[in-house]
């Protein structure tokens, strides 16, 4: 596996499931999947922190194509890959998958497609923001929450949190480089068009992000799960299983 990646790990054999958390989060959003997965997949699963996020190294630059090319190490080719991706993490899926990789399928949750030039531009501010230290661990744990959407999700002393901060000297920053919120809208048309693997798009009934109509553009099965938000695989991991069918 590459050694810029921290990498969560189970199971055993094909095929392999490659779990891909969104903007700001960690591969430990998936902790709860993991007791379901090793009755349920079976085969291996794989969950990185993505570039830039958590233990994982940073990037020159910040693209979709960049961050599905430092992934694709973990897609061992001749083997059967599904990706299951949350937000960001399911543009890279698609992103992987039209670059070439080894894919089956790909099931992307949560993504927002529809983007306006004033959601773009607070995005590329945020980018060239500097690191933000804090006094405390709880303010650093606090943005985290905020930053990943998981705020009234996970509390502040859940590991998925603490792979998501630095501490040094005393202070405390997220672990997150604040460049990536400069990665941009999706070609979600294109991205589409040139995946050999199967696609699938879902939401969260409550996402604020995305619609039903908004996914449902490109001519690839939508799937609505009711009664849950943005971060669907983390409020109800039992439900968004059901997405690798």
């Amino acid at each position: 596996m590459d050694d810029d990646l921290r990498v969560l790990s189970g199971g055993d054999g094909d095929p392999l499931l490659l779990l891909l958390h969104g903007l700001g989060a960690t591969g430990d959003v998936w902790a709860a999947w993991q007791p379901m997965l090793a009755d349920r997949w079976p085969g291996r699963w794989l969950a990185p922190d993505l570039p830039g996020h958590g233990g994982s190294a940073p990037l020159p630059e910040y693209t979709f194509d960049a961050l599905a090319a430092a992934v694709r190490p973990l897609v061992e080719s001749g083997g059967q890959t599904v990706v299951l991706g949350h937000s960001l993490g399911g543009v890279v899926g698609l992103a992987l998958a039209a670059a070439g990789a080894p894919v089956a399928a790909v099931a992307g949750l949560g993504i927002k497609v529809a983007w306006t030039d004033e959601e773009l531009d607070k995005a590329q501010a945020l980018a060239r923001r500097p690191v933000t230290w804090f006094a405390s661990r709880e303010e650093a744990a606090t943005r985290h929450l905020r930053v990943s959407g998981l705020a009234g999700l996970l509390g502040a002393d859940d590991p998925a949190v603490a792979a998501g901060l630095v501490g040094e000297d005393g202070r405390w920053r997220l672990a997150l480089d604040p460049r990536a919120f400069g990665v941009g809208a999706p070609d979600m048309a294109g991205l589409v068009a040139r995946s050999p693997a199967a696609v699938t798009l879902a939401r969260g009934e409550f996402d604020p992000m995305n619609s039903d109509a908004q996914l449902g553009q490109w001519g690839v099965p939508v799937v609505t799960l009711p009664g849950l938000g943005h971060n669907a695989h983390v409020e109800s991991p039992e439900q968004c299983l059901g997405l690798l069918a």
